[in-house]
C-alpha cells in the first residue's frame, strides 16, 4: 500500500493543517468563540445558539473534538463542552509559526 500524501510532511505542518481544517467552518468558529467567551464549561444544547439544525451542530462539535479543540463530558443526558487549553495554546503557537515564515515585502510583486 502507498504512503499517504499527507505523510510527506512534517509532523508539525500535519498537526497545524488539522487544526486549521477543523476551523473551517464559521460554525466551528461561533462554537469556539462561544466557549471561550462562557470561561467554563457549558452544559446545555449549544444548537440553541448557533442558527442550524441539531444534526448539524453535532457533526461540528464532533470535528472540533476530533482536533482536540474542545472536549465534552457526559454528565447524565447532557454533555459538558469545554474549550481544551492546550489544544489552543499549540493552535495559537501554530499560527505564530506560520504567520512569522509568511512575512513578504510588501513591495513584493508576482511576474
Amino acid at each position: 500500500m502507498s504512503q499517504a500524501k499527507v505523510e510527506l510532511f512534517e509532523n508539525d505542518l500535519r498537526e497545524a493543517a488539522a487544526l486549521f481544517k477543523a476551523l473551517s467552518h464559521p460554525a466551528r468558529l461561533a462554537i469556539l468563540k462561544f466557549l471561550a467567551e462562557t470561561n467554563s464549561c457549558f452544559t446545555g444544547d449549544i444548537s440553541n445558539l448557533i442558527p442550524l439544525g441539531r444534526t448539524t451542530v453535532n457533526q461540528h462539535l464532533a470535528e472540533l473534538k476530533k482536533a482536540g479543540l474542545i472536549q465534552g463530558h457526559i454528565t447524565g443526558i447532557k454533555t459538558d463542552y469545554c474549550i481544551n487549553p492546550e489544544k489552543i495554546n499549540a493552535l495559537k503557537k501554530a499560527m505564530t509559526n506560520l504567520s512569522s515564515s509568511l512575512q513578504v515585502d510588501m513591495n513584493y510583486h508576482c511576474g
